[in-house]
Protein backbone atom coordinates (compact mmCIF):
# COMPACT_ATOMS: atom_id res chain seq x y z
CA UNK A 1 0.00 0.00 0.00
CA UNK A 2 1.05 3.37 -0.83
CA UNK A 3 2.01 6.07 1.22
CA UNK A 4 -0.73 8.51 -0.21
CA UNK A 5 -3.30 5.97 0.37
CA UNK A 6 -2.52 5.67 4.06
CA UNK A 7 -3.53 9.13 4.20
CA UNK A 8 -6.74 10.41 5.99
CA UNK A 9 -8.64 12.40 3.42
CA UNK A 10 -8.79 16.31 4.45
CA UNK A 11 -7.04 19.52 2.99
CA UNK A 12 -3.60 19.72 1.98
CA UNK A 13 -1.72 22.87 0.55
CA UNK A 14 1.63 22.66 -0.21
CA UNK A 15 3.40 21.05 2.69
CA UNK A 16 0.50 22.13 4.90
CA UNK A 17 -2.14 19.87 5.48
CA UNK A 18 -5.14 19.57 7.73
CA UNK A 19 -7.07 16.30 8.18
CA UNK A 20 -11.25 16.42 8.06
CA UNK A 21 -11.44 15.47 11.90
CA UNK A 22 -9.06 18.09 12.67
CA UNK A 23 -11.19 20.84 10.73
CA UNK A 24 -14.44 19.39 12.66
CA UNK A 25 -12.65 19.91 15.57
CA UNK A 26 -11.00 22.96 15.85
CA UNK A 27 -12.29 25.15 12.99
CA UNK A 28 -15.78 23.93 12.60
CA UNK A 29 -17.00 24.90 16.28
CA UNK A 30 -15.78 28.62 15.76
CA UNK A 31 -16.77 29.06 12.45
CA UNK A 32 -20.62 28.08 13.20
CA UNK A 33 -20.55 30.42 16.23
CA UNK A 34 -19.63 33.49 14.36
CA UNK A 35 -22.25 32.37 11.73
CA UNK A 36 -25.17 32.26 14.08
CA UNK A 37 -24.19 35.21 16.25
CA UNK A 38 -24.26 37.38 12.81
CA UNK A 39 -27.25 36.11 11.98
CA UNK A 40 -28.53 36.80 15.01
CA UNK A 41 -27.58 40.29 14.79
CA UNK A 42 -29.21 40.72 11.44
CA UNK A 43 -32.03 39.26 12.87
CA UNK A 44 -32.30 41.62 15.78
CA UNK A 45 -31.85 44.58 13.62
CA UNK A 46 -33.94 43.89 10.71
CA UNK A 47 -36.70 43.38 13.44
CA UNK A 48 -36.48 46.50 14.47
CA UNK A 49 -35.15 45.64 18.36
CA UNK A 50 -31.88 47.40 17.94
CA UNK A 51 -31.47 50.47 16.18
CA UNK A 52 -28.03 49.21 15.62
CA UNK A 53 -27.50 48.24 11.47
CA UNK A 54 -27.18 44.84 10.80
CA UNK A 55 -23.68 43.21 9.07
CA UNK A 56 -24.82 43.49 5.62
CA UNK A 57 -24.68 46.95 6.02
CA UNK A 58 -21.25 47.06 5.71
CA UNK A 59 -22.10 45.99 1.79
CA UNK A 60 -25.80 47.54 1.34
CA UNK A 61 -24.01 50.77 2.59
CA UNK A 62 -22.16 53.00 -0.70
CA UNK A 63 -19.77 54.63 1.77
CA UNK A 64 -19.07 51.49 3.63
CA UNK A 65 -19.01 49.04 0.97
CA UNK A 66 -16.46 51.65 -0.30
CA UNK A 67 -13.89 51.36 2.12
CA UNK A 68 -14.37 47.64 2.03
CA UNK A 69 -13.94 47.68 -1.56
CA UNK A 70 -11.12 50.06 -1.26
CA UNK A 71 -9.08 50.09 2.28
CA UNK A 72 -5.84 51.25 0.08
CA UNK A 73 -7.14 54.83 -1.22
CA UNK A 74 -4.94 57.70 -0.06
CA UNK A 75 -6.59 61.19 -0.83
CA UNK A 76 -5.01 63.35 1.57
CA UNK A 77 -4.77 64.30 4.86
CA UNK A 78 -7.38 62.37 7.33
CA UNK A 79 -8.84 60.72 4.01
CA UNK A 80 -7.80 57.62 3.83
CA UNK A 81 -8.79 53.59 3.54
CA UNK A 82 -9.12 51.74 6.71
CA UNK A 83 -5.48 49.69 5.64
CA UNK A 84 -3.68 53.46 5.92
CA UNK A 85 -5.92 54.32 9.15
CA UNK A 86 -4.75 50.97 11.16
CA UNK A 87 -1.47 51.31 9.99
CA UNK A 88 -0.89 54.06 11.54
CA UNK A 89 -2.13 53.52 14.77
CA UNK A 90 -0.01 50.36 14.61
CA UNK A 91 3.07 52.70 14.14
CA UNK A 92 2.20 54.18 17.08
CA UNK A 93 1.58 51.08 18.95
CA UNK A 94 4.68 49.80 17.80
CA UNK A 95 6.87 52.81 19.28
CA UNK A 96 5.43 52.94 22.17
CA UNK A 97 5.28 49.16 22.81
CA UNK A 98 8.85 48.86 22.04
CA UNK A 99 9.77 51.71 24.84
CA UNK A 100 7.65 50.39 27.33
CA UNK A 101 9.17 46.64 26.79
CA UNK A 102 12.60 47.99 27.41
CA UNK A 103 11.49 49.96 30.39
CA UNK A 104 9.13 47.66 31.74
CA UNK A 105 11.80 45.06 31.58
CA UNK A 106 15.33 47.25 32.78
CA UNK A 107 13.07 48.11 35.96
CA UNK A 108 11.26 44.84 36.42
CA UNK A 109 14.63 43.64 36.77
CA UNK A 110 15.92 46.17 39.03
CA UNK A 111 13.15 45.92 41.42
CA UNK A 112 12.97 42.00 41.22
CA UNK A 113 16.79 41.92 41.97
CA UNK A 114 17.09 44.91 44.34
CA UNK A 115 15.06 44.22 47.54
CA UNK A 116 15.13 47.71 48.36
CA UNK A 117 14.01 49.41 45.04
CA UNK A 118 10.53 47.17 45.22
CA UNK A 119 9.96 48.55 48.74
CA UNK A 120 10.58 51.93 47.56
CA UNK A 121 8.77 51.77 44.34
CA UNK A 122 5.92 49.28 44.83
CA UNK A 123 3.72 52.24 46.19
CA UNK A 124 4.24 54.47 43.20
CA UNK A 125 3.59 51.83 40.47
CA UNK A 126 0.39 50.90 42.64
CA UNK A 127 -0.71 54.40 41.94
CA UNK A 128 0.43 54.69 38.80
CA UNK A 129 -0.71 51.65 37.09
CA UNK A 130 -4.79 52.13 38.45
CA UNK A 131 -4.73 55.29 36.74
CA UNK A 132 -7.14 54.16 33.65
CA UNK A 133 -5.50 55.08 30.21
CA UNK A 134 -7.89 57.87 29.09
CA UNK A 135 -7.07 59.88 32.88
CA UNK A 136 -3.68 60.41 31.48
CA UNK A 137 -4.66 61.79 28.13
CA UNK A 138 -5.63 65.40 29.34
CA UNK A 139 -2.32 65.12 31.15
CA UNK A 140 0.00 64.32 28.56
CA UNK A 141 -1.84 67.07 25.78
CA UNK A 142 -0.82 69.49 28.74
CA UNK A 143 2.50 68.32 29.02
CA UNK A 144 3.32 67.67 25.48
CA UNK A 145 0.91 70.32 24.01
CA UNK A 146 1.04 67.32 20.82
CA UNK A 147 -1.19 65.27 20.10
CA UNK A 148 1.21 62.52 18.58
CA UNK A 149 3.80 62.86 21.36
CA UNK A 150 0.62 62.82 23.68
CA UNK A 151 -0.59 59.85 22.64
CA UNK A 152 2.45 57.44 22.10
CA UNK A 153 2.84 58.31 26.07
CA UNK A 154 -0.79 57.23 26.57
CA UNK A 155 -0.05 53.65 25.03
CA UNK A 156 3.64 53.86 26.62
CA UNK A 157 1.62 54.73 30.25
CA UNK A 158 -0.68 51.74 29.49
CA UNK A 159 1.48 49.42 28.63
CA UNK A 160 4.42 49.19 30.76
CA UNK A 161 2.76 47.91 33.99
CA UNK A 162 1.71 44.33 32.83
CA UNK A 163 5.63 43.95 31.56
CA UNK A 164 7.29 45.54 34.90
CA UNK A 165 5.27 43.69 37.64
CA UNK A 166 5.44 40.31 35.40
CA UNK A 167 9.17 40.53 35.36
CA UNK A 168 9.68 41.78 38.68
CA UNK A 169 7.89 38.47 40.09
CA UNK A 170 9.62 36.15 37.26
CA UNK A 171 12.93 37.37 39.22
CA UNK A 172 11.74 37.08 42.30
CA UNK A 173 10.65 33.24 41.14
CA UNK A 174 13.72 32.39 40.63
CA UNK A 175 14.60 29.17 42.56
CA UNK A 176 16.41 29.77 45.40
CA UNK A 177 18.64 26.79 44.58
CA UNK A 178 19.87 28.50 41.56
CA UNK A 179 21.14 31.55 43.54
CA UNK A 180 23.08 29.44 45.44
CA UNK A 181 24.58 27.81 43.13
CA UNK A 182 25.76 30.68 41.10
CA UNK A 183 27.27 32.15 44.58
CA UNK A 184 29.09 28.93 45.11
CA UNK A 185 30.66 28.58 41.82
CA UNK A 186 31.22 32.27 41.50
CA UNK A 187 29.32 32.71 38.61
CA UNK A 188 30.10 36.09 36.87
CA UNK A 189 27.17 38.58 36.29
CA UNK A 190 27.17 38.36 32.97
CA UNK A 191 26.79 34.68 32.91
CA UNK A 192 24.35 34.57 35.85
CA UNK A 193 22.11 36.97 33.95
CA UNK A 194 21.91 35.21 30.81
CA UNK A 195 22.26 31.72 31.93
CA UNK A 196 20.34 31.98 35.02
CA UNK A 197 18.25 35.14 35.76
CA UNK A 198 16.87 35.40 31.84
CA UNK A 199 15.61 32.03 30.84
CA UNK A 200 13.76 31.31 34.25
CA UNK A 201 11.83 34.86 33.96
CA UNK A 202 11.15 34.75 30.17
CA UNK A 203 7.97 32.68 30.93
CA UNK A 204 6.71 35.78 32.85
CA UNK A 205 8.15 38.61 30.42
CA UNK A 206 6.44 37.19 27.57
CA UNK A 207 3.04 37.09 29.82
CA UNK A 208 3.43 40.70 30.18
CA UNK A 209 4.52 41.28 26.86
CA UNK A 210 1.23 39.51 25.74
CA UNK A 211 -1.14 41.47 28.30
CA UNK A 212 0.64 44.73 27.27
CA UNK A 213 0.07 44.41 23.73
CA UNK A 214 -3.60 44.04 23.47
CA UNK A 215 -3.43 47.16 26.63
CA UNK A 216 -1.19 48.91 24.20
CA UNK A 217 -3.75 48.37 21.21
CA UNK A 218 -6.82 49.42 23.62
CA UNK A 219 -5.28 52.14 24.35
CA UNK A 220 -4.30 54.26 21.15
CA UNK A 221 -7.84 53.36 19.69
CA UNK A 222 -9.47 55.43 23.21
CA UNK A 223 -6.44 57.97 22.85
CA UNK A 224 -7.21 58.42 19.03
CA UNK A 225 -11.06 58.92 19.95
CA UNK A 226 -10.10 61.96 22.10
CA UNK A 227 -7.31 63.97 19.97
CA UNK A 228 -8.50 65.35 16.74
CA UNK A 229 -7.00 65.59 13.55
CA UNK A 230 -4.45 62.34 13.74
CA UNK A 231 -5.27 59.64 11.05
CA UNK A 232 -6.02 56.40 13.39
CA UNK A 233 -8.45 53.99 13.68
CA UNK A 234 -9.64 55.67 17.11
CA UNK A 235 -9.89 58.96 15.30
CA UNK A 236 -11.53 57.06 12.07
CA UNK A 237 -14.69 55.59 14.66
CA UNK A 238 -14.93 59.30 16.10
CA UNK A 239 -15.60 60.62 12.98
CA UNK A 240 -17.82 58.01 11.49
CA UNK A 241 -19.53 58.46 14.46
CA UNK A 242 -20.23 62.31 14.70
CA UNK A 243 -21.52 62.08 11.16
CA UNK A 244 -23.73 59.27 12.33
CA UNK A 245 -21.78 56.33 9.94
CA UNK A 246 -22.78 54.08 12.44
CA UNK A 247 -21.84 50.98 9.14
CA UNK A 248 -18.30 52.66 9.21
CA UNK A 249 -18.46 52.26 13.05
CA UNK A 250 -18.96 48.66 12.93
CA UNK A 251 -16.33 48.61 9.85
CA UNK A 252 -13.39 49.71 11.97
CA UNK A 253 -14.60 47.54 15.24
CA UNK A 254 -14.14 44.70 12.77
CA UNK A 255 -10.65 45.67 11.84
CA UNK A 256 -9.63 46.60 15.48
CA UNK A 257 -10.78 42.56 16.72
CA UNK A 258 -8.79 41.45 13.57
CA UNK A 259 -5.80 43.20 14.43
CA UNK A 260 -5.41 42.73 17.89
CA UNK A 261 -6.22 38.88 17.49
CA UNK A 262 -3.02 38.71 14.97
CA UNK A 263 -1.43 40.57 17.60
CA UNK A 264 -1.74 38.28 20.05
CA UNK A 265 -1.12 35.27 18.17
CA UNK A 266 2.27 36.62 17.01
CA UNK A 267 3.18 37.27 20.66
CA UNK A 268 2.27 33.51 21.64
CA UNK A 269 4.13 32.13 17.86
CA UNK A 270 7.55 35.01 19.17
CA UNK A 271 6.92 33.19 23.06
CA UNK A 272 6.94 29.72 21.44
CA UNK A 273 10.06 30.40 18.89
CA UNK A 274 12.24 31.80 21.80
CA UNK A 275 10.95 29.97 24.84
CA UNK A 276 11.47 26.41 22.90
CA UNK A 277 14.53 27.84 21.48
Amino acid sequence: MTASATTSPGLRLGNFSLSWKQIKSDWLPPIIAIILFLLIWEGLSASGLTLLPGPSSLWTDERTRELVMHPFYDRGGIDKGMFWQTWASLQRVAISYTLAAIVGIGVGILVGTTPMASKALDPIFLFLRTVPPLAWVPISLAALNKNEPAALFVIFITAVWPILINTAVGVKEIPQDYNNVAKVIQISRKKYFFKILLPSALPYIFTGLRVAISLAWLAIIAAEIVMSGIVGIGFFIWEAYQNNYISEVILALFWIGAVGLLLDRLMAWLQSVIIKG
